[in-house]
């Protein structure tokens, strides 16, 4: 904790306390559907990032949505583009990314919210589902993303899984960021799908499962029968994977998938500061989420900054004056800039 505690003074934030009501791992979870923020409208430009093929066989294109910083947020231009990605069953439009897109906004950054394939409203443009390690997806997004960044730094911010997703294409070499930042993003697949399944979270893993299965009977052509009857009766995010997400990402079971898509394994291996593609990157992980055991991020050090929170819960962080993740990953994002707060 006390390098945590180091990091959080470099960056001059306070540890994180919980803003009255919510309280404990599950309010703090649950703040964002039970009492979601009030953001400005935005004036976004939709784009449609092209695909090449995928081990799924099908190419496509990701819907991404383009903020511009805000009006008065006077930097003389972006001071980077931040790739923002999503968690599981969620879309660009889940209200952590754009809080925490908006927070950015108001820094200075450029902010590209992007969707994985088959969610959110870019479930036309590509059909099957994404996976913690879908890399061959984001290669090309990520291209296009450098691209859009016009000379100027390209971040990336993952959210839960999100961020297993991004760490992981980095650690495939098919990213070339400036910055990566993670908040409660799971490390060890088989650790989580069992902490999920376990009784206390039953509730949480039920409406996981229901948005999970409404993105794969949403797919184009649409499931077979006999597939879309044995995804009725499929009752933890263990057996989603076993009969969706492994198959279908060329996986020959789910540990298979489990085991080649948990990036812990290479986080740990003692060649991890020569990676030549690892960019300065940020784990943030509250000890008590409900969701994702933190002994991952426990067991993690430099080359790696790591902040360890007592308290948060799953992507929650809601303290008083606003989300202090969102904070946190702003500031950390402006050091690697070195730039002001605007």
């Amino acid at each position: 904790m006390s390098s945590s505690l180091e990091l959080l003074e470099r960056l001059g934030l306070q540890p994180f306390r919980p803003r009255p009501p919510w309280w404990g791992p599950d309010l703090q979870t649950l703040r964002d559907t039970l009492r979601p923020d009030v953001l400005p409208e935005r004036t976004s430009k939709r784009l449609e990032l092209a695909l090449g093929p995928s081990s799924q066989g099908r190419g496509g294109s990701l819907l991404a949505w383009l903020d511009p910083p805000a009006a008065d947020a006077d930097c003389g231009g972006p001071k980077a583009l931040v790739l923002l990605l999503h968690g599981l069953g969620g879309s660009s439009e889940a209200e952590g990314v754009r809080r925490l897109g908006w927070c950015l906004n108001r820094a200075g950054f450029a902010v590209l919210r992007l969707n994985m394939r088959g969610a959110g409203k870019g479930r036309e443009l590509a059909s099957g589902t994404y996976a913690a390690r879908c890399s061959s997806d984001l290669a090309p997004a990520l291209e296009q993303a450098r691209q859009l960044a016009a000379g100027q730094p390209l971040l990336a911010v993952g959210l839960s899984l999100g961020g297993t997703v991004l760490l992981n294409a980095v650690l495939d070499g098919v990213a070339a960021l400036d910055g990566l930042a993670l908040v409660s993003s799971p490390l060890d697949l088989a650790h989580c799908s069992a902490t999920i399944s376990s009784p206390r979270n039953r509730l949480y893993e039920r409406w996981l499962l229901g948005r999970l299965r409404q993105q794969t009977l949403n797919d184009r052509p649409q499931p077979g029968e006999e597939l879309a009857e044995r995804l009725s009766r499929v009752a933890s995010i263990r057996a989603f994977d076993d009969l969706i997400t492994a198959p279908r990402w060329g996986y020959s079971s789910v540990e298979d998938y489990y085991q080649q898509a948990s990036p812990l394994p290479r986080l740990l291996a003692p060649e991890l500061a020569q990676h030549a593609s690892l960019p300065p990157t940020l784990v943030v992980q509250a000890l008590d989420d409900p969701w994702v055991p933190a002994d991952a991020a426990l067991a993690l050090g430099p080359p790696l900054e790591v902040v360890l929170s007592p308290g948060g819960g799953h992507n929650g962080f809601h303290a008083p004056g606003g989300c202090w993740s969102d904070q946190l990953v702003r500031r950390w994002l402006e050091q690697r800039l070195g730039s002001r707060v605007c």
